[in-house]
Parts: C-alpha cells; structure tokens; sequence
C-alpha cells in the first residue's frame, strides 16, 4: 500500500530539495490568498474605507512592482546568496503582517499603517521574486523546468481554491486583522523550508556599467523573448479591462448572486489546477513553442464567452463556468511553459535583471488596463467594454506567431529529447555536487 501511495508522488517532490522548495511556496500561496480577502475586509469593515481609501490601498499594493522590478533585479544578480535574500524577504513580510493584528489589539490600527504594510509586503515580494528563478534554476536541470514549474502552478491553483474559502471562514470567525496571522504563519513557514535547502547559486555578477538597463536592453534584443513579453504585455492589458469590470457585469447586468458568481470563479480554480497537472504531457506531445501559442489561445479564446452570455440563466452560468474553466486551465499552460522558456533562455548573469525588466513591462499594463475600462465603462456600457477586453486579449497570438516561438521544440539548454514526466532522474555525472541530503545539484 505504502510503496503504491509513493508511486503516485511526482518524481520531483522526492527530491529533498525541491519537495522542501515547494512546500515554502505552496504555504505561501494560500497565505497570499488569505491576505487577499483580509486586507481590504480590514479597510472596509474595521477602518471604514470608501472608494477613494481602497484605490490608494491597491496603488500601495501594485507599486513597487512597478518601480521596484529593474532596481531590484540589478542589486539581485549582482549578490552571491539570493536565497538567504528570501528567507529574509519572507521573515519581513511576516513581521509587517503581523503588526495589524498587534496594532489592532492595541486599538492603534489605521489606514496610513495598511497602506505601508501593502507597499512593504509588495516591495519585498518584487525582491524575492526576483531570487526565485535564480533558486529553482539551481535545483532543477532545464529538462525539468516544466515539471517544476507544474508543480509550482498547481499550488498556485490549488491556493485559489481553497485560499479564499479558508480566508472568509478566518475573516468570519477571528476577524479581518487576526486573520492575517494565518498569512504572517505560511511565510514564517516558506523561510523555514527555505533555510533547509542546500544548492550552489550561480557566481553574482560583476559590477559594470548599463546595471539598470542591460536587462531590458536582452530582452528587447532577443527575437523569442520580445514577443513572449510583447504577448504577455497584450494580455494583462485587456485582461484587466476584463477583471475590473467582471464582478459588475455579472451582478448587475446578468444578475449574478454572489454565490452563483463564488461557484463560477471556482470553476476557473478547478481549470487551472487540471491545466497544471495536463501541462507537462502537453509541452512533450507538442514542443514548447506550440504549448505557449497554444497556451495564449487558449487563455484568451474561452472568454468571448462572458459577453456573449445572455438567454436563460441555466445557458448564462454555463456560458461563464464554461469561459472560467477553459481560460484557467489556457492560463496554467502559458505561465509554465513560458515561465520555462525564459528561465531556459536568460543567460544566468543577467536573470534577475532580465526578468525584473519583463515583470515592470507587464505589470505597467495593469493600471493602464484598469483605467481604460473604467472610461470605456462609463462612456459605452459594460458588454461593449467586455468585448473590446475580450477581443484585444485574443490578439496577443498575432505577436508570437511570425517569431521564432512556435517552432521551438525543447528548452534551450535540454536534451533533444528530455526524460518524459515519469521517468526515473539521470544519475549524476562527473562532477556534480551531491548534498548531504542526497540531493543532486549541477
């Protein structure tokens, strides 16, 4: 029974070094889930926040991925021990979300001290965000990106699904500011895991001239990168033209109970988790460069869905739970094998750089998004808007198609044929260092 149940253990998670990796992240992801509905149910039901107070909580919250990116991925590359830089990252965002609940306690809790730990914990997850390539390239050869990365996401999808039920259930019975000492716990426990990994960090770069722009400068250079970043830039754009309006149209214009809308947005989690387990057999049946374009149609496709829904309100939630689930499990498989083909491509100097430089790209599209559907909103009505978000989204394809990404087959840096999803890992070879723990690292 026992040697049945490991059987079904993903390869990768008996790896004692990325099985300890992925636990951090996975507690991580469903406390980023629970802060996501405590932060601002704290603004609104302890502080009394209007509007005005709850869009200076989220620009607090976007901010410094925003500015903070380039900067951070320069100093980032140029250090030698990125991973105690994360542990230290998830120790200081514990301890800014644990001083709500204490100032709470204190009765001293205010609006001006959520709007820092919101820019705070922001800035120091553009930080450790910017490390984490550089951790999970040390642990895994590129044949194994996917996998990782599948397994990375699937967390990701499981913490949508279960995230916000645990947070509401946490809001409800310890209140909003408590409730974020659950969150201060996963990071507590994402350093824990952290500092019991052992692996050889690429050397930091030396320090030179263009620090700040040389990221950006590779990026823009590189054929296969900019249209990556050109299609994912399209996407956040009109995707979130979509997601500010979303809500309102289904309450308002096809009359969506907030259960109803629960039931379809758990749809999408429900997508996105099978799309994270189906996202490995994909990229070896088709290539990587044909999963991405693929990944990219159908994230964008299944939503000309939500503004087609009209009728009968059995067809109307079929049609949403429909778009959710698809364009979910679309999303799963561009963020994994895009995600593998960047960390395959960028050179190890430039990294964090690179990649610092890509996140200021496309998370500058969010608010521009955000702000175009809140005019086309007002001037032409919701359904209007929905399919111009729709519509424009599906676009992102046109960047990638004449690029040299659909006919990538294998992660640069592979073998032509790398180990299928359940095959044994290659023994190590000449040279490799082999941790205490058993643990393989190049």
């Amino acid at each position: 029974m026992k040697a049945g149940l490991s059987a079904r253990v993903p390869l990768l998670l008996r790896e004692t070094a990325f099985r300890r990796f992925w636990a951090g992240q996975t507690a991580s992801l469903i406390g980023d889930q629970i802060s996501l509905i405590a932060v601002p149910l704290t603004a609104v039901l302890v502080l009394g926040a209007g509007a005005a107070e709850m869009g200076w909580l989220k620009t607090a919250e976007l901010l410094p991925a925003l500015l903070l990116n380039i900067p951070a991925g320069s100093w980032a590359d140029r250090r030698p021990d990125r991973r105690r830089i994360m542990i230290a990252t998830d120790l200081a965002r514990a301890a800014l979300l644990v001083s709500l609940p204490l100032a709470y306690a204190l009765d001293a809790l205010s609006l001006v001290q959520l709007y820092v730990v919101a820019f705070g914990v922001g800035a120091l997850t553009v930080l450790f965000e910017v490390c984490h390539a550089t951790l999970f390239v040390a642990l895994l050869p590129a044949e194994r990106f996917v996998q990782g990365n599948s397994l990375l996401n699937g967390s990701r999808s499981l913490s949508w699904l279960t995230g916000p039920s645990i947070g509401g259930l946490l809001v409800q019975t310890l209140t909003a500011p408590v409730a974020l000492l659950v969150d201060g716990l996963t990071y507590l426990a994402s350093a824990g895991c952290l500092a019991r990994i052992r692996s050889e960090e690429p050397a930091p770069a030396p320090p030179g001239k263009g620090q700040f722009t040389e990221g950006m400068r590779w990026m823009l250079k590189d054929r296969s990168m900019r249209a990556v970043t050109a299609a994912s830039g399209t996407v956040q754009f009109f995707n979130f033209m979509f997601h500010t309006l979303f809500v309102l149209y289904a309450t308002t214009e096809l009359g969506l109970s907030p259960g109803v809308l629960g039931a379809v947005l758990g749809a999408g989690a429900v997508g996105g988790l099978l799309g994270a387990v189906c996202t490995t057999r994909v990229v070896g049946r088709f290539g990587i460069g044909p999963s991405i374009v693929a990944g990219f149609a159908g994230f964008t496709l299944p939503l000309l869905l939500i503004p087609l829904a009209q009728g009968p309100r059995p067809l109307v939630v079929g049609m949403l739970v429909a778009g959710e689930f698809l364009s979910c499990a679309g999303v799963m498989l561009t963020d994994i094998a895009a995600s593998s083909l960047q960390l395959a491509m960028i050179p190890e100097a430039i990294r964090s750089r690179v990649l610092g430089a890509c996140r200021t790209l496309n998370h500058g599209f969010r608010p521009l998004g955000a702000m175009t559907a809140g005019a086309l909103g007002t001037a032409i009505g919701l359904r209007p808007t929905l399919w111009m978000a729709t519509a424009g989204a599906v676009l992102s394809v046109v960047w990638l198609l004449p690029s040299p990404v659909p006919r990538i087959r294998t992660l640069p840096g592979a073998p032509a044929h790398g180990p299928a999803a359940d095959s044994p890992p290659a023994a190590p070879e000449p040279g490799t260092e082999v941790s205490p723990a058993g643990d393989r690292r190049a």
